[in-house]
């Protein structure tokens, strides 16, 4: 692993001292982590891949041989000793992603085949089309978050400049705002950019710039609860290592899971997670639609009526209360089916 590190490093140009920086660590950890006196952390595994633009999965599994190595060295009963441990690694993994029942995959095999099915009419996309589209998305999604503009009040806010009279300068500039956030996560889609700590405190910065400037891309420092919900997220002090771990899930699952599935996890991982003072819903939800336009499917838009509203925050409660997703999972799957088969509908007229 060091010689990975260390050519990555001198391939981009990078002085210790700069990669440092750019982990906020000491520089002579760098050193250290080059000449094999020093092992990082796995959550600066993370932050490495990201900085060095070095597959995740190929530093991981480095790192991970050298910790094994270390351990066991050359011992008689080593290999003995670790093939047990593949069978249950197997057997563990095997209970832990067992996250697909039979509804949900019902509903998946649908989905499946209405990409087959989208990718086919790709074509006959329309710039007017996905841009109708992405004023109900920001409508839909700031309406669930008690913005009361219609969908004609956001248009002529955000395409034609008006103010609404009798609506609050919060509210036009959340329309505003999220129509932004939707431009900058195409943006990322286009450039095939990583989700990562960066990424996401943008999307929240672009969600509050101008709402609330102090708070705008910044963790909370502050406990906050959820209207309505029986679930308390972490104490602020915990936010940064939950939101590591975060990332790290990310990067571990992002190539074993379904599309819509690793979507739907990441967004209820975020809101779960609470990061924010404001804004949470929204960017869990613009992330989670980053993960599908990357994959080629299109945005799920949930509806801010109180019916779809209810459903969704319901499906929420269980997944944060009880430890069972399943009802998140497939609304989430469900919305994606609805988006699909209507976006197929327009263009294939």
């Amino acid at each position: 692993m060091k010689y990975l590190l260390k050519t990555a490093r001198e391939s981009k140009a990078l002085k210790t001292r700069e990669l440092a920086q750019l982990l906020g660590i000491d520089q002579a950890l760098i050193s250290k982590f080059e000449s094999g006196t020093r092992k990082p952390t796995k959550e600066q595994i993370l932050k490495l891949a990201t900085a060095l633009d070095i597959n995740y999965e190929t530093l991981m599994v480095a790192w991970l041989k050298e910790k094994i190595l270390y351990e066991i060295g050359d011992d008689a009963l080593a290999l003995k000793a670790l093939k047990e441990a593949e069978e249950e690694i197997k057997y563990n993994r095997s209970v832990t992603n067992n996250i697909i029942s039979n509804a949900l995959q019902s509903v998946l095999d649908q989905i499946d085949v209405l990409k087959i099915k989208l990718d086919q009419f790709r074509q006959f996309d329309s710039f007017r089309i996905a841009q109708a589209l992405e004023l109900e998305y920001t409508f839909e999604s700031n309406r669930i978050e008690g913005n009361t503009l219609t969908l004609r009040e956001t248009d002529l806010v955000i395409n034609e400049g008006l103010t609404i009279s009798g609506k609050s300068m919060r509210e036009h500039l959340e329309a505003i705002n999220h129509q932004e956030a939707i431009a900058y996560i195409k943006h990322l889609m286009e450039k095939n950019t990583t989700l990562n700590e960066r990424e996401v405190l943008s999307i929240h910065n672009l969600i509050l710039r101008g709402i609330n400037p102090d708070d705008a891309g910044r963790y909370r420092k502050v406990q906050v609860m959820i209207k309505g919900s029986t679930y308390m997220p972490p104490q602020p002090y915990m936010v940064s290592k939950e939101m590591e771990d975060f990332y790290i899930w990310y990067e571990t699952h992002k190539n074993n899971l379904h599309p819509v599935v690793l979507a739907a996890e990441m967004h209820e991982r975020l809101v779960t997670i609470h990061p924010f003072i404001d804004g949470n819903g929204r960017t869990s939800r613009l992330v989670m639609n980053l993960i599908l336009l990357q994959h080629g499917y299109v945005i799920a838009n949930i509806k801010g009526d109180y019916d779809s509203r209810m459903q969704y925050y319901q499906s929420l409660e269980t997944a944060q209360t009880q430890n069972n997703k399943e009802d998140f999972l497939l609304f989430i799957a469900q919305i994606e089916k609805q988006s699909l088969e209507r976006y197929i509908g327009i263009i294939g007229q």
